[in-house]
Formats: structure tokens, sequence, C-alpha cells
């Protein structure tokens, strides 16, 4: 599996039990000093293999999996970043993702675009106001399921979208 964005590693616990390797992308080297407890208490075999999504140096179709958390928000190209995904994701291989985005409700969407300027600036280039699911279909992903809810907090930065899709 692959797994831009991989952070402090707080999905290590979540992994499903047959993940055995994870190859990790993540432009932040503070994260992998904050996951060394979690490293060292997973059986799974976590390899930090690129600090940028958008060049991921694995061959063609060579991952079963991928997954998304709060990755495609601060992404400075994610198209870019998605096509690069889809390129190692075997085909029938799956992304995963959970990220937060644009909300449907036109009153919490002019909030976003307001905040947005001051939000990039302030949480390291996180946008408010991205379609996840189009980005990921504009990729070539096929969407299997998405599931969307507002999570506690204020609504212009907790509109989530949940799922999973297929690299066809």
């Amino acid at each position: 599996m692959v797994e831009p964005g991989f952070g402090s590693g707080l999905n290590i616990p979540v992994y499903p039990s047959g993940v055995s390797r994870v190859c990790a992308v993540d432009p932040a080297r503070l994260g992998q000093k904050l996951a060394a407890k979690r490293l060292a208490a997973s059986p799974v075999d976590v390899q930090f293999i690129a600090l940028d999504g958008q060049t991921i140096p694995l061959d063609d179709n060579s991952c079963d999996a991928g997954l998304l958390t709060f990755t495609l928000c601060t992404s400075p190209d994610s198209a870019t970043a998605l096509g690069e995904l889809r390129r190692v994701i075997k085909p029938g291989g799956s992304p995963h993702f959970l990220e937060h985005g644009h909300a449907p409700e036109a009153k919490v969407q002019k909030w976003q675009e307001s905040m947005e300027p001051v939000q990039k600036k302030l949480a390291g280039g996180c946008h408010l106001t991205r379609d996840i699911p189009s980005l990921i279909a504009a990729a070539g992903f096929d969407i299997e399921w998405v599931d969307t809810r507002y999570a506690k907090g204020l609504k212009p930065m907790s509109w989530f979208f949940v799922g999973r899709a297929i690299n066809p």
C-alpha cells in the first residue's frame, strides 16, 4: 500500500490485517519522528520512500491500494499527485480516502471561500473548497462509494468525504 500524506502515522493502528507493507510519502520529516512509537509497535513494514506525492518513486502498478487522509487539501497540485497515485496502484486496486472539502450548502461555501486564503497561510496550504470525489474521478479512478457529512466543529472546516475508488 502507498500512503501519500503519511504524517505522524496515526493510521498505523487501524491498517487492515492484510496490510504488510506501506510505502510512506510525506514532505514533513517531523512526522517520521512523531511516528516513531507507532512504527516500533506496528507489525507493518513502513518504508519512507519520498517527500513529495507529485513524484512517487515506485514502479507502475506496484501497489494494491492507496490511502489518503487529509492529504488532498494541502497538495499543491492535487491532479498531479492523484495521477501518480493512479500510476502506482494496480488495475483493480483501491485508493481509500478521508478528506475534507467544499460543503454542499451555499452559505457554508461562502464562508469557506472567504476563509480559504487565511486557512492556506495558517494551515500549510490547506484548501477548504476542493471537491474531493470530483478530483479523484478526474484522475481516472472510478468512485466505488463515498459518504459525506459534517464532523464536529465549525462547518466551513468540517465537511468530510470518506470513500473508496477503484483503478479501472
